[in-house]
C-alpha cells in the first residue's frame, strides 16, 4: 500500500468516479464502503474495502462500518508526534491523509409526504460525520471533502503543488464542519416538530443554506444574502422557480413573501399588489383578469413599480392587462405559454413559479439586537362564525362578506391599520400609523367618494369614537373590528347615534 489513503465513502455519488480517477494518477490508494465501492467497481477503479483495512466485517445492517480504531485512528493521529505515530505503527494503523464523505439523505428523505418515523431514523448518519469529524479535527494533516464542487479543485492543486495546502485543508474543515451542524440541525428540528407540536425548543437550532448573494440590502450601502431553510414547503418563496426577468433583489423578494401570504387568504380568484410590504390594492373577481383589474383599480397609483400576486395561472387576457404599466415581479402558481409570450417581452419583469402553499410554515421569526423573537404563525381560518353584531344595525349578507374580505386584508397590513372595502376590493388603506384615527383619515383620503357605503375594517379596538365619527361622516356605513377596549361602549353608541352596523371578531391582528 502507497503512503497516501484516500478514504471515499459518499451519499451523492455525484463526481466520485472522476474524483477517484484523479486520486489515482497522483498515487492514492482508495479504501471505501458500500455503495460508493460498488460504484467504483463498476468504473474497473482498484478499490479496498474498509472491512479488509479494519479486518471487521460491516455488521448490523451497515450501521457499523467505520466506527474503529484503525479508521479513525489513521484519521485522528497527528503526524507530528512521536507518539501517536509510535502507537499507529505498534497497532498497524495505517495514516488516512484524505476523507471524502457526504452524508445519507436525511432532508430529502424527511421531505417525501409518506415518509415515516422508521425510514427517516435509519437515514441518519452515524458513521459519516463521525469521519467527517474527525478529519476536520486533523486538518493539519487530513484533508476532508464533503461537496462535490470541490473534487476539481482539490485535484488540480494537488497536481500543480503535490500537496494541499494548509489554508485549503482550512477552509475545508470549515465547510465539514458546517456539512455536519446542518445536518444535525435538520435531524433535531425534524424530531422536535414530530414529537413537540406546539411548544418552542429550548436551544433553537435553525439550518439554513445560502442561495444567494444579492445587489445590497434595502439601502445599496447594505449587503445582503438569501438564505434557504432545510426543510422549505414547496409553496414557499425560498422555493418559488424565476421563470424570467433581473435577479431579485432584497426589497423584491421581502414585498413578494408579503403578498404571496396575502393571496392565499382568498380560495376565489384574488389579486394582490404589494408597495414595500403593505398591499395597495386587493380584491377578488369571478375569474382572474376581473380580480387582477379591480386590485389595479383600487390604487392605480401606487401599484406602479410594485408586486403582484394572484392565486390562479395567469392566462394572455391578465397578462396583457398587467403589461400596461411597470411591475417589478409577479408571482402566480403557473403561466399560460400565451401569457408567458407577452409577459417576457418585459426584460427586467421577473416572474415567479410556485404552487399555493398547502402546509404554511408553523413560525415567525423576528431579528432583535443581540436575539431572535419566535412566535406561532396565525394560520386560523378568517370567518364570520362567532362574530357579534353589537349595534342596532345589523349587517347585510353583502356587508358581512366584505367584512371578512377587510379582516382578511387588515391582517396583513402594518399596523395601526384600517382598510376600506366595497364589494370584494380595497378602496383605501391606511397603514403604519402611531395613532388609529390617522390611518382612517389616510384611508378615507384615498377612497374618496367611493367610501360612500363601504364597510371599514380595524386590526384592532377602537379606543375613541373619533374614528367611527370620521368614518361615517365619509359614508362609510359598517364597522367590523376585534373588540375589547374599555371604550367599546362610546364607539357602539357613536355607531348607533349615525345608523351604523358594527360587528365585533375578538381576535386582534397587529403586525409590527
Amino acid at each position: 500500500m502507497t503512503t497516501k489513503l484516500a478514504l471515499l465513502s459518499v451519499s451523492d455519488k455525484t463526481g466520485i468516479v472522476e474524483f477517484a480517477q484523479g486520486l489515482i494518477a497522483l498515487g492514492f490508494t482508495i479504501i471505501s464502503t458500500g455503495g460508493t465501492k460498488k460504484v467504483l467497481e463498476q468504473a474497473q477503479i482498484p478499490v479496498e474495502s474498509v472491512s479488509a483495512l479494519t479486518g471487521f466485517p460491516e455488521i448490523l445492517d451497515g450501521r457499523v462500518k467505520t466506527l474503529h480504531p484503525k479508521i479513525h485512528g489513521g484519521i485522528l493521529a497527528r503526524r507530528d508526534l512521536a507518539e501517536h505515530l509510535k502507537q499507529m505503527q505498534e497497532h498497524e494503523i495505517p495514516a488516512i491523509d484524505l476523507v471524502a464523505v457526504n452524508l445519507y439523505p436525511f432532508a430529502q428523505t424527511v421531505a417525501k409526504s409518506d415518509v415515516t418515523l422508521k425510514e427517516a431514523i435509519e437515514n441518519i448518519d452515524i458513521g459519516g460525520p463521525t469521519m467527517v469529524r474527525a478529519a476536520a479535527k486533523n486538518f493539519a494533516h487530513v484533508a476532508v471533502v464533503v461537496n462535490p464542487e470541490r473534487y476539481e479543485g482539490i485535484l488540480l492543486e494537488m497536481q500543480e503543488r503535490g500537496h494541499l495546502s494548509e489554508e485549503t485543508r482550512f477552509t475545508l474543515a470549515v465547510e465539514a464542519f458546517k456539512h455536519t451542524a446542518e445536518y444535525d440541525a435538520v435531524i433535531s428540528q425534524w424530531l422536535w416538530q414530530k414529537t413537540a407540536a406546539g411548544t418552542f425548543p429550548e436551544k433553537l437550532i435553525l439550518p439554513f443554506t445560502k442561495v444567494q448573494e444579492l445587489r445590497y440590502g434595502e439601502n445599496p450601502q447594505q449587503k445582503a444574502a438569501f438564505y434557504q431553510e432545510a426543510q422549505a414547503a414547496p409553496g414557499s418563496i425560498a422555493c418559488a422557480r424565476q421563470l424570467h426577468g433581473r435577479e431579485l433583489s432584497f426589497n423584491n423578494l421581502n414585498d413578494v413573501n408579503a403578498a404571496w401570504e396575502i393571496v392565499q387568504e382568498f380560495n376565489e380568484p384574488a389579486a394582490v399588489a404589494v408597495k414595500h410590504t403593505n398591499p395597495c390594492g386587493v380584491a377578488t373577481g369571478k375569474d382572474l383578469f376581473t380580480a387582477y383589474t379591480r386590485a389595479y383599480e383600487a390604487d392605480p397609483i401606487s401599484i406602479f413599480g410594485g408586486i403582484v400576486a394572484v392565486n390562479r395561472e395567469v392566462d394572455q387576457e391578465t397578462a396583457e392587462k398587467m403589461s400596461e404599466i411597470f411591475l417589478e415581479v409577479v408571482i402566480a402558481p403557473g403561466f399560460s405559454e400565451e401569457a408567458l409570450t407577452v409577459l417576457t417581452q418585459k426584460k427586467n419583469l421577473r416572474l415567479l413559479e410556485a404552487p399555493l402553499m398547502a402546509n404554511r410554515d408553523r413560525f415567525d421569526l423576528k431579528k432583535v439586537s443581540g436575539g431572535l423573537l419566535m412566535q406561532t404563525l396565525d394560520t386560523a381560518k378568517i370567518d364570520s362564525a362567532g362574530w357579534e353584531t353589537v349595534t342596532r344595525q345589523k349587517p347585510t349578507a353583502e356587508q358581512l362578506a366584505d367584512m371578512v374580505f377587510g379582516m382578511k386584508v387588515v391582517k396583513h397590513v402594518k399596523s395601526n391599520a384600517i382598510v376600506l372595502v366595497k364589494d370584494g376590493q380595497t378602496i383605501g388603506i391606511g397603514a403604519g400609523q402611531m395613532n388609529r384615527v390617522g390611518a382612517a383619515k389616510i384611508a378615507l383620503e384615498q377612497a374618496g367618494a367611493k367610501a360612500m357605503g363601504c364597510v371599514m375594517a380595524s386590526d384592532a379596538f377602537f379606543p375613541f369614537r373619533d374614528t367611527i365619527d370620521a368614518a361615517a361622516a365619509a359614508g362609510v356605513k359598517a364597522v367590523v373590528h376585534p373588540g375589547g377596549s374599555v371604550n367599546d361602549e362610546e364607539s357602539i353608541a357613536a355607531c348607533n347615534e349615525q345608523g351604523l352596523v358594527m360587528v365585533v371578531t375578538g381576535t386582534r391582528y397587529f403586525k409590527h
